[in-house]
């Protein structure tokens, strides 16, 4: 783990739309919905993953490496109002994350291959891409969707998602394309928690969670999606 990086607890967990709906109406009358939530309660997400020439992020993830780094773009809603670089970190249980904003002509130029524009001073993540994208080849390989519709407790900080609809872009890269084509990632209507948490989880969402026979999953969006993909090089290795 980074000592200089704010980790919180996260647990996965799979469930089908029987034990989703009922641990919905249990949490709703205890946590607040997500202030960044339209008036159904849910938003899009679209994310481009990134990997390097090796695929170190997918490898270290299908090996259980316990520290693991995955770099993604981000946008909401199909808009580009809001784009962030981010860099997910994940240590066993506990994950971190560090973003930076972007402007749509440094996101469309970073898909380009063109990492010159991340040479900002100041700014230690674009370095680190920049430096990676030069020197490991990090390269854009997957577009994962979903909706999201999520819940937050001051208690413990929790926050809590329902990751609905995840599907993959397959080989396409155009992140703003609304008409981007895009298949199912599961076989089923799978819908995946998340909790999210710093100190502790408040007892009250914690029993809210139980007794539906939901188990825990290592569950990770972007290998779920990469795996879909017909020409992976990693498969011949």
């Amino acid at each position: 783990m980074q000592p200089t990086v704010a980790y919180r607890h996260e647990l996965k967990f799979h469930m089908n739309p029987h034990q989703y709906f009922i641990v919905k109406q249990r949490l709703k009358h205890l946590l607040v919905p997500d202030r960044h939530a339209g008036p159904t309660g849910e938003y899009h997400i679209r994310s481009l993953y990134f990997d390097n020439i090796d695929n170190q992020a997918l490898h270290e993830k299908l090996g259980g490496v316990l520290d693991r780094e995955k770099y993604r773009i981000r946008i909401y809603n199909f808009s580009d109002r809001v784009i962030h670089l981010e860099k997910k970190l994940k240590h066993n249980d506990y994950s971190a994350k560090i973003k930076e904003p972007l402007t749509r002509a440094m996101t469309d130029a970073i898909i380009a291959g063109d990492y010159e524009v991340l040479q900002v001073p100041g700014k230690p993540l674009f370095l680190e891409t920049a430096r990676k994208m030069k020197t490991e080849k990090l390269q854009p390989k997957v577009i994962v969707d979903y909706v999201r519709e999520a819940y937050t407790c001051p208690y413990g900080n929790v926050r809590i998602t329902f990751d609905k609809h995840l599907r993959t872009g397959l080989n396409g890269k155009n992140l703003f394309d609304p008409d981007l084509p895009t298949v199912s990632a599961f076989d089923s209507n799978i819908i995946v928690l998340e909790i999210k948490y710093d100190g502790y989880l408040p007892d009250f969402v914690r029993i809210a969670v139980q007794g539906e026979s939901i188990y825990r999953q290592s569950n990770s969006k972007y290998v779920i999606c990469r795996k879909l993909l017909k020409e992976n090089a990693w498969e011949d290795q």
